[in-house]
């Protein structure tokens, strides 16, 4: 077989079929895994429910509402009992983390207690900030977030708040923090508007 002469339109042409196959196997990988992707994160999320919900016996993800605050979206999963709310789940978000958005699913009990929460997204420094998943949960600290009552605004102690930063990770302790405000404030903008059953 003759080999072929390196020359400009030969060169574009081995390179523009390799892109053509390299881009037909991307496209095969992403459809063949779509559905496998898909179902993990809604089972990522429904384990995430049910660790930071009040007890429930209906399904917060079917009955799972929207609404609009400070210009986001937070999708909100009445946890109930018979037909009384208990509290609920909030996804929340915060744009002003340290390497961009902090994704949390917030659980919100009736007095505006944190039940429990749950990190969903963050790409916030290993070491640093991306240890805000466990961190928040220490006990007898004086950062402890189970528990704590968010209806006053959260904040660090460096902002004249309560709430211990993480060591060289304030950004991410503030971006954290403000999901669990935004949460709340969702949540109360949520049972003001009577869109969750009391």
């Amino acid at each position: 077989m003759k080999k072929l002469a390196s020359t400009l339109p030969n060169m574009l042409l081995s390179l523009t079929a390799i892109c053509c196959v390299a881009a037909a196997l991307l496209s095969f990988v992403h459809e063949s895994t779509r559905a496998t992707i898909s179902a993990q994160e809604l089972n990522a999320l429904q384990d995430g429910i049910n660790k930071v919900t009040p007890s429930y016996d209906n399904s917060p993800y079917e009955e799972k509402i929207t609404v609009t605050f400070d210009g986001d979206e937070f999708v909100i999963y009445p946890a109930k009992e018979g037909e009384i709310l208990q509290g609920a789940a909030v996804e929340s978000v915060s744009h002003n983390g340290f390497s961009g958005d902090v994704r949390v699913l917030v659980g919100l009990d009736m007095d505006g207690k944190v039940v429990d929460y749950t990190v969903l997204e963050q790409a916030e420094t290993p070491g640093l900030g991306a240890e805000m998943d466990q961190f928040f949960r220490e006990t007898d600290t004086g950062h402890f977030i189970p528990g704590i009552s968010v209806t006053t605004p959260l904040s660090v102690t460096k902002d004249g708040g309560t709430v211990d930063a993480i060591t060289a990770a304030t950004i991410s302790s503030r971006a954290f923090l403000e999901t669990i405000n935004k949460a709340y404030a969702a949540y109360q903008l949520a049972l003001d508007q009577n869109l969750l059953s009391r």
